[in-house]
């Protein structure tokens, strides 16, 4: 299984230039093409429904092309879901780390190369 780096996401309380807004977790999301170092910021509405931690601890986010195949053996914390056309994600547990998996489709490897929601 081919998995490539992504970016690393941090949890903040803080509003941040260019947040975008994911309606189905209520979260305000930054993009992490647009940061130097791949950061991801996360800022979680009051009555987001995730929690645990995905919400209070920092992830580390991979692409891969297979999600079943991914987190197969993996303690899934957050089933696979779409936050926007064209993106899988799910989040795992592993070693009291939190880790995200990715799966893009039609050739996009990033947040700017999907389309537009509408």
């Amino acid at each position: 299984m081919e998995k490539h780096f992504h970016h690393i996401g941090l949890p903040t309380a803080e509003r941040q230039e260019g947040e975008s807004y994911v309606a189905d977790t209520r979260v305000w999301v930054t993009r992490p093409e647009n940061h130097p170092y791949r950061i991801e910021f996360l800022r979680f509405e009051a009555d987001s429904p995730v929690t645990g931690p995905i919400r209070d601890l920092p992830h580390v986010a991979f692409r891969v092309d297979d999600m079943a195949a991914a987190l197969k053996g993996e303690e899934v914390i957050l089933e696979p879901f779409s936050p926007m056309p064209g993106l899988t994600v799910a989040f795992f547990l592993k070693d009291g780390a939190v880790f995200e998996y990715m799966k893009f489709e039609g050739g996009a490897t990033e947040f700017s190369d999907l389309p537009e929601e509408g």
